[in-house]
C-alpha cells in the first residue's frame, strides 16, 4: 500500500485547511489510519488515529477540539480536517496506517508527507 498525504498549503492563523490521505495499491478499509506531524527541529508528533471502522478516535491534547478526523473507505481515504490553526501547527504532515498487533500499535506503511505552514 502506497499512501500519499495532500492538501497542505500557506495560511493565516485562524484559518482551515483539510488534509487527504489517498491509498494506492491496496486498501484502507481495515487499516487504522494516524496522521503525524514532524516541524523542522524537532520530533515527529503523534497528531490523531481512526480505527479501520471510523468508530474510534483519539487525539493529541493540543489539537482536541480544532482537528477532525474522519475516512472513507469507499473511496480509500482518509482526512484531517483543521480549523483555528495556530503558527505551532506548522509542520509537515504525514499519515501511516497500521493496526495493533498482540496489543502493540505498529505503522506499516508511511506517506509522504504535506507542508502546512501557518503564519501569524
Amino acid at each position: 500500500v502506497q499512501l500519499q498525504a495532500s492538501g497542505g498549503g500557506l495560511v493565516q492563523a485562524g484559518d482551515s485547511l483539510r488534509l487527504s490521505c489517498a491509498a494506492s495499491g491496496g486498501t484502507l478499509r481495515l487499516s487504522d489510519v494516524g496522521w503525524f506531524r514532524q516541524a523542522p527541529g524537532k520530533e515527529r508528533e503523534f497528531v490523531g488515529v481512526i480505527d479501520w471502522s471510523g468508530g474510534d478516535i483519539d487525539y493529541v491534547d493540543s489539537v482536541k477540539g480544532r482537528f477532525t478526523i474522519s475516512r472513507n473507505n469507499v473511496k480509500n481515504m482518509v482526512y484531517l480536517q483543521m480549523n483555528s490553526l495556530k503558527p505551532e501547527d506548522t509542520a509537515a504532515y504525514y499519515c501511516a496506517a497500521g493496526g495493533i498487533y498482540s496489543g502493540n500499535r505498529r505503522w506499516d506503511y508511511w506517506g509522504q508527507g504535506t507542508q502546512v505552514t501557518v503564519s501569524s
